[in-house]
């Protein structure tokens, strides 16, 4: 048992060890960023159909979760 525990114990200090954390961590952090993204593109797509329905603004705020900055500067833009 003794043995087990050294030799896992030098596994997770090795150099190689490290930097396969590493890369998961940036993996999981980019995969994380790119869903976040994508609902985001999502949500202000849905507020400009709803703009174009001349839908409330706190109503675009409520039901996309958009700031309601966000919402009226896409208003503006059209």
């Amino acid at each position: 048992m003794t043995q087990a525990i050294g030799a896992y114990r030098e596994v997770m200090v090795s150099p190689e060890f490290r930097e396969l954390e590493r890369l998961r961590f940036e993996a999981r952090s980019n995969e994380a960023s790119a869903l976040l993204n994508a609902k985001r593109k999502n949500a202000m797509s849905i507020a400009k159909k709803l703009l174009s329905r001349n839908r409330p603004i706190d109503e675009i705020v409520e039901d996309t979760g958009l700031t309601r900055a966000e919402v009226e500067k896409l208003h503006n833009s059209n």
